[in-house]
């Protein structure tokens, strides 16, 4: 039994489907928040368990006779680790022979803010005894993608990550390893640093957005203050102003770089180019 938590957010609904191409509908469980939202997992044959990263208590039941566990990230900063720490807790409770953990690149070493928790929440599975495997994902495509929009209407693309080289890969490249490494063996102990095959800089993803669009898109790099402010304006929350702000001065530093294509081996092809979310987004 696999146990994927968080399955309703955006990469565990894509973990799942992996995983149905390589083991069975009856064989995968999707622990989520609100049962009324997976209802269109349930149609594939998962099973559902109701768990909360906010009601420690609702793990022992969400993850019983789990032999392998997907612990997903959670997406409120602050509170993570915390929140992390109960379903470590009961994957230790339950006897998981794998406790699977989407990390973030070079967490050990990363200038990134958020690398913290993602740090702590690896020093809690390691010292918990549970067999681990880490996932250091890097950055999701996606995540700049989802600026095409408004880069559109405004004519640029606004960051503080000057010419720093981002290897995002599809958030789909990410979920296919997750599922690769649930249906492997041998997997105990591994860390895995996943990214891209190959980096772009914000001013190239500018260049294909123009080149997609046939619209003049240019990159304007802002001091980081000043683009937190200009992502606040834009309606974003603090938190992910924050993040998204503090995310692209560790791009100027290197953070999110790296060549070693773990990603591309780990899934057997090669990562989707930039070009192909753009083409999606647009």
């Amino acid at each position: 039994m696999i146990v994927v938590t968080g399955a309703t957010g955006q990469l565990g609904h894509l973990v799942i489907t992996s995983l149905l191409k390589k083991v069975p509908a009856s064989s995968i469980v999707a622990a989520v928040r609100n049962l009324d939202k997976a209802k269109d997992l349930a149609a594939l044959g998962v099973q559902l368990r109701q768990a909360d990263y906010n009601q420690p208590a609702s793990w022992d039941a969400a993850l019983q006779g789990a032999e392998k566990v997907l612990l997903i990230s959670s997406s409120e900063i602050g509170q993570r680790f915390k929140q992390h720490q109960s379903v470590i807790d009961a994957a230790k409770r339950a006897g998981v022979k794998l406790l699977a953990y989407t990390s973030v690149l070079r967490a050990d070493t990363s200038v990134l803010g958020l690398a913290a928790e993602h740090l702590q929440t690896e020093v809690a599975i390691r010292a918990s005894g549970v067999p681990y495997v880490f996932l250091r994902n890097g950055w999701y495509t996606e995540n700049y993608a989802m600026s095409i929009p408004t880069a559109l209407q405004l004519g640029s693309v606004f960051g503080c990550a000057g010419d720093g080289r981002i290897s995002g890969a599809a958030r789909a490249d990410y979920a296919e390893a997750a599922a690769v490494t649930l249906t492997s063996a041998n997997q105990a102990g591994k860390v895995y640093e996943l990214a891209g095959d190959n980096g772009f800089t914000l001013s190239e993803f500018a260049a294909e957005i123009a080149k997609q669009s046939g619209k003049a898109i240019n990159y304007v790099n802002l001091p980081e203050a000043e683009y937190k402010k200009a992502l606040l304006g834009a309606g974003l929350p603090e938190f992910l102003a924050e993040l998204l702000a503090n995310s692209d001065t560790g791009v100027s530093k290197g953070a999110l770089f790296d060549d070693g294509k773990q990603l591309s081996k780990l899934i057997g092809r090669p990562t989707t180019p930039l070009a192909e979310v753009v083409k999606q987004a647009l």
